[in-house]
């Protein structure tokens, strides 16, 4: 029998293997869950025999619960509903209609390739059902990949867990009970979800009122009664239905976030903290009382149901559930090769190993090895790759196109007709009613509000849009919309235009953490040349050949105040640049050249018309490129003696 002490050190094992498998992680930037395992099999009782979870008895399975429950609050409170919305038709089908398919297809995988008897195939197809939050959201941290589709697979990761986990147990109530009629299936999952639906709907309904209202309890007594109301609910939804406590725990998650309560985000540091050292603990403990040889024994058979898995019943499942989405071919392709198991499928497992054993059933020591196999083969296959396969597939979020423009001013139209010329989605925002009167005159898409308005740029799109940028003529004004909008939609780029008469703005876009690029501009300068058709715009690549001379002279002439460069395309991307750039060869720069020839003289010298700017593209690469002086003087040539006669092609200007 295990003394306090042993049990105790146990403990304190785990919890020491488990946090320093998430600093190695964290240094090497992989997925803390293949240290986790790594560690916890290496400490077993099959190798070091460092750490045994059987000396814990039954508090194994508490501890496993307990965890569990909180993970699942820690999911539904980082979901945001609103962005959930966007998703919510593919989602709802991943949640009903994939939850049969990779149950069915799992199962039948079992069955054909590992030689288990169909209700113990069926039972791991219900166990692999989930992918979870605890593996997935480290994940997408670490590859930023759409919006779009990283809220797609966060959602999938929460809301799967607790009817994945209720659907396991109705199958092994089948398992165990013989019954298999459809309607005690499709009840007993109905009723355990509705149960906890409900107690963690009303309950977390309560307990944010009770949040907003008490203004007497300090930071850290909050946060504890936070916990102690998950798991209380958590306890008594358990009480009311076996196994509903997990859907009660993820929906007063969600209602929680749903009610912004004060002091949120503190809340969700704090159980972000705690889901880490969950996770950490479980999965040290779940590895290390996994048999080694049972996983041996399964054969090369378990080896094919997990990759039947993984190539054959995850892509059918994204393509049914996505078939009427507007989800492109890469979006599905990543969706597809991402679905790694987690923390609910492995403690799952442990619990239904435990329970068959003591039932007297066989196979359950090797449904709990072929799950664990599953976990370790998605998640050292798919997570050591997915930084790969995103950024081959171009659905990083660096990779994210189009702008979004707050400021109708010349420039601001000037950069939006830029991208679209190029295709590429253009949304602008402004309260100025001329300004965007005008930009839609140049076939803009315009919003005549605040960029504050959150919902407006969440039907703009900006949470799958790369580029935000604020350049009215206010730099304050700038700077809290780029750090709203950074902090809302984290869009990859995210500028804010600090006109050099408000310098005292640029230390505040600089602040500690900031992902605003500040970017320092004479914009009302820039826009009065526009309005004085005292500029030209001009096109050059940088050629490997000349690459040093023209960047000395752009960076020259960008300093002097004489030009102004507006994007650069670099491999087939467009990117807003308004000043200094970091410049290679190959760039193709878009820029302003300021011209001070007097309106009147030009036109009296046959110059070109006022109003219309003109773009000059350099010849092919091949050829030898001119410095940007002498483009300067043969584009002026060419605006004196045929501009009045031919249309330019370039882009209009009021």
């Amino acid at each position: 029998m295990a003394t306090p002490f042993d049990i105790t050190l146990q403990i304190v094992l785990a919890v020491l293997a488990g946090i320093t498998a998430q600093v190695v992680a964290e240094y090497l930037r992989l997925p803390s869950i293949i240290f986790l395992l790594s560690f916890g099999v290496l400490l077993g009782p099959d190798t070091l025999q460092i750490i045994d979870p059987k000396v814990l008895g039954s508090g194994l399975e508490v501890i496993v619960s307990l965890c569990v429950a909180l993970i699942l609050f820690e999911g539904g409170l980082n979901l945001e509903l609103k962005e959930l919305g966007q998703v919510s038709g593919s989602l709802r089908n991943l949640i009903t209609i994939g939850t049969f398919i990779t149950l069915l297809g799992g199962g039948m995988a079992a069955h054909w390739f590992g030689e288990f008897p169909w209700p113990l195939a069926f039972l791991y197809g219900s166990l692999v059902v989930v992918t979870g939050p605890t593996v997935i959201t480290p994940l997408l941290r670490q590859v930023q990949v759409e919006k779009k589709v990283a809220t797609i697979l966060e959602g999938e990761g929460v809301l799967i867990d607790p009817v994945g986990a209720i659907l396991a147990v109705v199958v092994l109530d089948i398992l165990l009970n013989g019954d298999t009629d459809v309607g005690f299936i499709v009840g007993g999952l109905a009723q355990r979800l509705s149960i906890g639906a409900v107690i963690g709907g009303v309950g977390g309904a309560l307990l944010g009122q009770f949040l907003k209202r008490a203004d007497f309890l300090s930071e850290e007594l909050r946060n504890l009664v936070v916990l102690a109301s998950v798991w209380g609910l958590f306890g008594l939804a358990q009480e009311v239905r076996s196994e509903s406590g997990l859907m009660a725990a993820v929906t007063a998650g969600l209602v929680l976030r749903a009610l912004s309560v004060p002091d949120e985000r503190l809340l969700r540091r704090f159980k972000g903290q705690l889901t880490v050292f969950s996770v950490s603990v479980l999965f040290i403990l779940l590895a290390a009382d996994l048999s080694i040889d049972s996983v041996f024994a399964l054969g090369v058979g378990s080896v094919f149901t997990v990759l039947a898995l993984m190539l054959l019943v995850r892509p059918l499942n994204i393509y049914a559930c996505t078939l009427n989405s507007d989800l492109n071919w890469r979006q599905k392709i990543f969706l597809s090769w991402i679905a790694p198991r987690g923390i609910v499928s492995a403690s799952v497992a442990s619990l239904f190993a435990i329970l068959l054993t003591d039932r007297g059933i066989n196979g359950g020591d090797s449904i709990k090895a072929l799950v664990f196999l599953t976990i370790i083969m998605t998640v050292f296959i798919q997570g050591l790759t997915a930084r790969s396969v995103a950024k081959f597939l171009g659905i990083t979020q660096a990779d994210a196109t189009g702008v979004v423009i707050v400021g109708c001013n010349p420039v601001g139209r000037l950069v939006g007709r830029l991208f679209n010329q190029q295709g590429e989605s253009v949304v602008m925002f402004d309260t100025d009613e001329e300004a965007c009167e005008l930009a839609k005159q140049d076939g803009l898409r315009v919003y005549l509000s605040s960029a504050l308005d959150a919902e407006l740029l969440d039907e703009a799109g900006l949470s799958s849009i790369g580029t935000f940028l604020a350049l009215t003529t206010n730099g304050e004004v700038n700077s809290v919309v780029a750090e709203r909008a950074a902090e809302e939609f984290q869009p990859p780029r995210v500028l804010a235009v600090l006109p050099r008469s408000d310098k005292e703005t640029e230390p505040k876009a600089n602040g500690k953490g900031s992902k605003v690029r500040p970017t320092p501009l004479a914009i009302k300068t820039w826009n009065t040349y526009l309005k004085d058709d005292a500029a030209e715009l001009k096109t050059t690549q940088l050629q490997n050949e000349d690459f040093e001379k023209q960047r000395e002279q752009l960076n020259k002439l960008i300093t002097s105040g004489d030009l102004l460069p507006i994007t650069v395309q670099r491999n087939g991307k467009l990117d807003v640049v308004l000043g200094q750039g970091t410049w290679q060869p190959g760039d193709t720069v878009t820029y302003l050249m300021h011209d001070p020839t007097p309106q009147l003289l030009r036109r009296l010298s046959g110059g070109k018309r006022t109003g219309r700017l003109v773009t000059d593209t350099l010849p092919p690469s091949a050829a030898p490129a001119p410095s940007l002086d002498q483009q300067s003087s043969a584009t002026n040539v060419a605006d004196a003696g045929e501009t009045q006669d031919k249309p330019s092609g370039g882009v209009q200007t009021p």
